[in-house]
C-alpha cells in the first residue's frame, strides 16, 4: 500500500497533528508499506534538515507564504499563491499514493484534499479539535474545509466529544469514527518504589509531586493551577509542582507565581524530550490537566499509563477521560482555583497508583498496536470500497526539497 500523509506539522514539531502522522509511516513503513509526507517544513532549516533524514519516508515541503500587503490580504492574493504552490509541488506524490491520509485543516490539507480527490484516490481526514471547536462555514468564497470534510472517504476523530460537537455544528456524515491517540511505550506503569526511583533521578527531594504538561498557553490553564497551588502548599506545605513546556506565558505565569506566594514551589522546565516527561509522569502523585479546551488530553493518557492518578477540568477531553477511567480521573469546573485545589489536596491525602482496570484498557485502546489496527482497518476499508486500484510495484514519487 502507498499511503501519503498531508499534514501542517511533522517532527521534531511536537504537535499532536505531527506526531500520529510520523507514527504511522513508522508503523507502515515496517509493515513494508511505502510511506510519503506532505508538510510545511520546521521553523529552523537544521530542523527541517533533521526532519528529512529521520523520517520514515520522502517528503515535499511546502513553504508558508510571507507577509502580505493589506492589498493582497483584501484581495486573497497570497492565498491564491498558496494554492498554486501546493498544487503544483504536491500534486506527484498526491496522485502516487493509493491512500491520502489528511490532518487537520488549512490550505496544505484542504488542497491536498482536493488534489486526492481530482486523482480519484481516497481520503481519510483526521481531525484533531481545533478544526471542530473553531468551526464556522463560509459564507462568502469557498468552504473548502467543509468540501473536503464532506468528499473524504472516511473521517476520524481524536475524541467521542469532537465527533458528537461535529454533529451538533451540522456536520454529520457517514464513515467516520472515533480513534484515541497512542500512548507511546516510554510511558510505563511506576509502582510506588519505581515512583520514588523516577522522583530521585530527578533530584525531586519534596513529599508531594504535581506534574502538569501542555505548551504555555492561555487554553492551557496554568495560571488557574498556580493561583491553586497556594491552597495546596497550605495543607501540604512540602509540595513541588514541575510545568514541562514553552510558550508565549513563561514570564506571565512567573508573575502569577510570585503574587501567589508559590514561586519557591514550582518548577518550569521548559521544553523536554519523551523520555524526561515519562520520569516526571512516573514520579509525580498527581497530574494536573487545568485545560480550558481540550479533545483528547495525550498528556493525561500518558501520566495514566505511568501509574499516576490525573485530576482535569471539565473540558470535553477532561469529561471523556473521566467517563472512561473513572475513579482515577478527578474531574473539576474550569477556571475554579478553589475546586482545583481540593481535589488535588484529595488525592495528596489518599496517595495510590492508578487501578487495574485503568492500565488495562490503556492496553488494549491507547497503545500504538491498538492505534494502528485501527487506521489499518480504515485504508483496508477505503481502499476495498475505491475505484482506484492499488498500484503494487511502482515507484515514490514523493521529493525531498
Amino acid at each position: 500500500m502507498r499511503i501519503c500523509h498531508v499534514t501542517p506539522h511533522l517532527p521534531p514539531d511536537q504537535a499532536a497533528n505531527a506526531l500520529l502522522p510520523y507514527h504511522l509511516g513508522c508503523w507502515a513503513r515496517d509493515r513494508g508499506d511505502h510511506v510519503s509526507f506532505v508538510a510545511h517544513p520546521p521553523r529552523a532549516s537544521h530542523d527541517q534538515a533533521w526532519a528529512t533524514g529521520q523520517l520514515p519516508g520522502p517528503v515535499v515541503w511546502i513553504r508558508t507564504r510571507g507577509s502580505e500587503s493589506t492589498l493582497e490580504r483584501v484581495l486573497k492574493i497570497g492565498t491564491l499563491k498558496t494554492c498554486l504552490a501546493i498544487w503544483r509541488q504536491a500534486e506527484e506524490a498526491i496522485a502516487a499514493a493509493d491512500v491520502v491520509h489528511v490532518h487537520s485543516n488549512g490550505l496544505l490539507a484542504e488542497v491536498g484534499s482536493f488534489l486526492a480527490t481530482r486523482a480519484n484516490t481516497p481520503v481519510v481526514m483526521t481531525l484533531y479539535g481545533t478544526e471542530i471547536w473553531h468551526y464556522r462555514p463560509r459564507r462568502l468564497g469557498p468552504d473548502l474545509f467543509t468540501r473536503a470534510y464532506q468528499r473524504a472517504a472516511h473521517v476520524t476523530f481524536y475524541s467521542h466529544g469532537l465527533q458528537t460537537r461535529a454533529v451538533e455544528l451540522g456536520l454529520a456524515r457517514h464513515q467516520t469514527s472515533v480513534v484515541y491517540p497512542p500512548v507511546a511505550a516510554e510511558f510505563v506503569f511506576h509502582d510506588e518504589r519505581e515512583q520514588m526511583d523516577a522522583r530521585a533521578a530527578l533530584g525531586l527531594r519534596q513529599r508531594h509531586v504535581l506534574v502538569n504538561v501542555k505548551r504555555l498557553h492561555p487554553l492551557a490553564g496554568q495560571r488557574f493551577l498556580l493561583e491553586a497551588l497556594g491552597e495546596v502548599v497550605r495543607t501540604h506545605p512540602d509540595t513541588r509542582l514541575v510545568i514541562c513546556g514553552t510558550g508565549p506565558l513563561l514570564d506571565d505565569l512567573k508573575a502569577v507565581a510570585r503574587t501567589n506566594g508559590v514561586e519557591a514551589h514550582v518548577t518550569f522546565t521548559g521544553l523536554v524530550n519523551n523520555q524526561t516527561i515519562a520520569q516526571y509522569d512516573g514520579a509525580a502523585d498527581v497530574f494536573v490537566l487545568p485545560s480550558l479546551l481540550e479533545a483528547c488530553p495525550t498528556v493525561a493518557l500518558e501520566a495514566l499509563a505511568s501509574g499516576t492518578p490525573v485530576v482535569s477540568t471539565d473540558n470535553p477531553g477532561g469529561v471523556e477521560l473521566g467517563e472512561i477511567f473513572g475513579y482515577d480521573v478527578t474531574v473539576v469546573p474550569r477556571e475554579n482555583p478553589h475546586a482545583l485545589a481540593r481535589a488535588i489536596i484529595a488525592v495528596l491525602d489518599q496517595k495510590r497508583r492508578v487501578r487495574e482496570s485503568t492500565r488495562r484498557i490503556l492496553e488494549q485502546e491507547f497503545r500504538p498496536p491498538a492505534v494502528d489496527r485501527q487506521f489499518r482497518e480504515i485504508y483496508n476499508s477505503v481502499l476495498s470500497h475505491s475505484s482506484h486500484p492499488p498500484r503494487e510495484g511502482t515507484e515514490g514519487h514523493g521529493i525531498d526539497r
